[in-house]
């Protein structure tokens, strides 16, 4: 069954969130757009996804576009650089690709944020949609219209906001996901629980049997909701000027270990330590009680996510010298988010290192569970 979830921006539609059991009705909806009729696309992908789902996509795409051509990068974080957008800026001139055209990101949250910073530099702006592969990608990165890519160690340093013209995502993708990159997605959905709505936190622990199975209704469900959260705070603050920071729960600690482990760990993985060590120093202010601190933790790692920096090889004093790198600094301050309670964030610059030290410790002393 079709769902949609439109996107407006200062209260005109700009796009929408389209959810399907199936790649079945892409062709439909990207007709529907008007943009690529008789237009070229050039679908993005990575070799990862490129066996899976990129024949199926072209097929798909041929019926309602002129030309399709298609743009394959080595997959994995270390291919998110201006040199892999280079070369696609070069495949796009050689192929006498216009403004009028439009670029196709199919695959996870890389592929889309360096096909969405390429659309939003190439001839200062082409279209582009998000066709996301991966739970991760389905409630995050393809929503929103942050693009952008790595510069050197230093995690999306260079990017743009660029709003796709169409999201489309298929729910028995989900299917072909590891389980490491499925419990990946987890870690930015329970956050969406954490920061806004407490009655979706519960809903995830109600329903880990069915999630963990990949139960095509229960995931569709979890996903809209998602869709949701993400929609209603993009909506509110669509470059990041205020409330859209609220998303950035755990992620400052979170980035900070991702760049220490040199990408080699996942990115909801890092979140999920985030959060856990956000909650906690949450909890340190008087905030919110140990008990919920800890029940965060045990649904964490109920989806098999990790909960202690105990196994890493990590320096505290390194990691918090690196959140002074992340973009998410405001005039030398970092923009931490905090909790009132469970399903209500906040933004706070004045954590200090001996808080973050304070966290990094206690994750340090936990372990595994799950």
């Amino acid at each position: 069954m079709s769902e949609r979830i439109i996107v407006h921006r200062d209260g005109t539609a700009i796009y929408d969130i389209v959810t399907e059991p199936t790649l079945e009705h892409l062709g439909r909806e990207v007709a529907a757009l008007g943009i690529a009729t008789g237009r070229r696309i050039c679908i993005v992908t990575d070799s990862n996804v490129a066996p899976l789902y990129l024949e199926q996509v072209k097929t798909l795409l041929a019926p309602v576009c002129s030309q399709v051509d298609v743009f394959v990068f080595p997959a994995g974080e270390a291919s998110k650089n201006l040199n892999t957008v280079h070369d696609l800026y070069e495949f796009l001139i050689l192929k006498h690709y216009d403004r009028q055209d439009i670029l196709a990101a199919l695959g996870g949250g890389v592929v889309g944020d360096l096909c969405g910073f390429t659309a939003a530099t190439y001839l200062r702006g082409i279209s582009f949609i998000q066709i996301p592969t991966t739970l991760l990608s389905q409630v995050d990165s393809s929503i929103g219209g942050k693009t952008g890519v790595d510069f050197d160690a230093y995690k999306n340093m260079v990017g743009a906001f660029h709003m796709p013209k169409l999201v489309y995502t298929a729910i028995n993708t989900l299917h072909t996901l590891s389980e490491e990159q499925y419990a990946s997605g987890m870690g930015e959905i329970i956050k969406h629980g954490m920061i806004r709505n407490r009655d979706y936190y519960e809903w995830l622990k109600e329903h880990a049997d069915g999630i963990s199975r990949r139960e095509p209704a229960v995931c569709e469900a979890m996903i809209l909701e998602s869709n949701r959260i993400k929609r209603d705070v993009v909506e509110q603050d669509p470059t990041e000027k205020g409330d859209r920071a609220l998303l950035n729960f755990g992620h400052t600690l979170g980035h900070a270990i991702e760049k220490m482990m040199n990408f080699g760990m996942l990115h909801g993985h890092c979140v999920a330590l985030g959060c856990v060590a956000a909650a906690y120093l949450s909890a340190l202010r008087g905030e919110i009680a140990m008990e919920e601190v800890l029940d965060a933790r045990s649904l964490f790692a109920q989806y098999h996510l990790p909960v202690s920096i105990k196994e890493l090889p990590l320096d505290i004093d390194q990691i918090i010298e690196a959140t002074r790198n992340d973009k998410k600094m405001d005039s030398g301050k970092i923009k931490f988010i905090l909790l009132h309670a469970v399903g209500s964030a906040y933004i706070d610059r004045t954590v200090t290192d001996e808080e973050m030290k304070a966290c990094l410790e206690w994750l340090a002393g936990g372990c595994y569970e799950g």
